[in-house]
């Protein structure tokens, strides 16, 4: 499994949002240059990074985006999942009813078990956490 590179651009934007002080603002255009992503890509991604309720924006001259909540309220997984959807690992994970095997299946364990392990570790990371990690910027 691969995350797209539309959701990498989404962490590490929202990551480069988090380091800002509390409730200043960062234009896109900003983002987009200190994190060497393509603008247009990613006003997309703002756009939906805002509908899902992550991040807020203001147009104008004192406009810009910040986050909508405080960053140790915003985890890895919801701003992965507000651009690629629902991370899985195989679709009987989901719904056994996706595998004429289920019932019988020695390996779908391992995948709920995997998948399990990989959505905690996104959930549990919060962006209060890697900003502290890294505060030297990405």
């Amino acid at each position: 499994m691969e995350i797209t590179r539309q959701a990498d651009y989404a962490v590490r934007a929202v990551l480069e949002i988090a380091n800002l002080p509390e409730g200043r603002r960062i234009s896109t255009a900003e983002v987009a240059e200190r994190q060497r992503i393509p603008v247009t890509f990613l006003a997309k991604i703002i756009a939906q990074l805002a509908i899902t309720g992550i991040v807020e924006t203001t147009r104008g001259a004192h406009g810009g985006v910040r986050l909508a909540r405080p960053p140790e309220a915003i985890n890895m997984l919801e701003v992965i999942e507000a651009i690629d959807g629902p991370v899985t690992l195989n679709a009987c994970v989901i719904d056994p009813a996706n595998c004429v095997f289920a019932s019988e299946c020695a390996v779908r364990d391992v995948w709920c078990d995997a998948q399990s392990m990989l959505t905690g570790k996104l959930r549990a990371t919060t962006f209060a956490q890697l900003t502290k990690s890294n505060s030297s910027g990405l």
